[in-house]
């Protein structure tokens, strides 16, 4: 399929991920190519005004239908999600959200003849039974949050289609992402990210994890060229689909606050470990991507550093021009 054919759909666009991958995507394919979809919050006005925006219900099918036949959607990339703090505190709406959502969005992409579907999973779909260091890329799956439940039982679903429908769906288990464009939804390595925001507006920040909390991270272009890249890969030379590690740093909270104090010697953090903390204890300290490597040459640009000098300059140009988003 050429790139100029593509009419490509992105759920969750108001997100996190889905807001900076929906900009990339239109840049790359064409403005009114990519269909930029949400639930209920409104988009900010460089998404809106820079190509198509619908609303729709992940989990009413007839809403995704309606987009799909309006633009003739042949590629999903699926970043809708109830996420894992926000899912501990509303699991029913987090499976219906998860995984009625996946499984409409699959059912009509066989029904469609779509040509890709990007699902992507995440580092919650491990769990306190599985090794924290340098994690396998096979391993025991069994998180304790209904997020990664949902990540789970996502990733075999995605393989059952693979494997008995014949549909072209591929993911990865995202680790943490950070960006300085767009805050966090929810997420248990929420504090990876407003920690930098506090830093610059506030010079101090309250963390809600341990200080020797460790957790597999990664900056928002290399998660960009994750997704794209997976995307891109030749089908045909995949072992894996849905669930491929992928990282790029590991670094513990600590060292966090560390690598922003080279920068920001006048930086406190302090640390007020709360639920979110079980949360971390349950997933890795490190990730081992060589699948990804191997399979597609997944190749990260960013460590803790590099990232930590573009995060602290992105944030202060915006802090000066009084437009830092908190």
């Amino acid at each position: 399929m050429t790139e100029e054919m593509k009419k490509i759909m992105v759920t969750g666009s108001v997100g996190q991920i889905g807001s900076e991958l929906t900009m990339l995507l239109r840049k790359k394919y064409g403005n009114d190519n990519v269909i930029a979809t949400g639930h209920r919050t409104q988009p900010k006005p460089e998404l809106k005004d820079s190509g198509p925006f619908e609303f729709i219900n992940v989990a009413k099918k007839e809403t995704i239908e309606e987009v799909v036949k309006k633009y003739d959607i042949d590629t999903v990339y699926h970043m809708s999600a109830i996420l894992s703090a926000v899912g501990e505190k509303n699991p029913h709406l987090c499976w219906d959200v998860n995984m009625n959502g996946t499984k409409n969005l699959m059912d009509i992409a066989i029904e469609y003849e779509m040509g890709q579907i990007f699902i992507p999973s995440s580092i919650a779909a491990f769990g306190p039974e599985t090794p924290i260091d340098n994690t396998p890329q096979e391993t025991v799956l069994k998180p304790r949050t209904m997020y990664g439940v949902t990540k789970v039982a996502g990733e075999l679903l995605c393989d059952y289609y693979v494997r008995r429908f014949g549909l072209d769906v591929r993911g990865c288990r995202y680790p943490g992402i950070i960006s300085n464009e767009t805050l966090p939804g929810g997420g248990t390595t929420d504090y990876a990210v407003a920690i930098y925001y506090e830093a610059v507006k506030n010079k101090k920040y309250t963390c809600f994890v341990r200080e020797d909390t460790r957790l597999p991270m990664m900056y928002m272009p290399d998660c960009l060229k994750a997704t794209i890249d997976l995307m891109e890969a030749d089908f045909s030379k995949l072992k894996h689909y849905s669930d491929f590690n992928v990282t790029a740093m590991s670094f513990s909270a600590g060292e966090l606050a560390d690598s922003i104090k080279k920068h920001i010697p006048e930086f406190g953090c302090t640390f007020e470990p709360d639920f979110r903390q079980e949360i971390a204890d349950s997933w890795p300290n490190s990730i081992d991507d060589t699948a990804a490597r191997e399979e597609w040459g997944w190749e990260p640009d960013y460590d803790l550093e590099a990232m930590t000098k573009d995060m602290l300059d992105a944030l202060s140009k915006r802090h000066a021009e009084g437009n830092l988003g908190i």
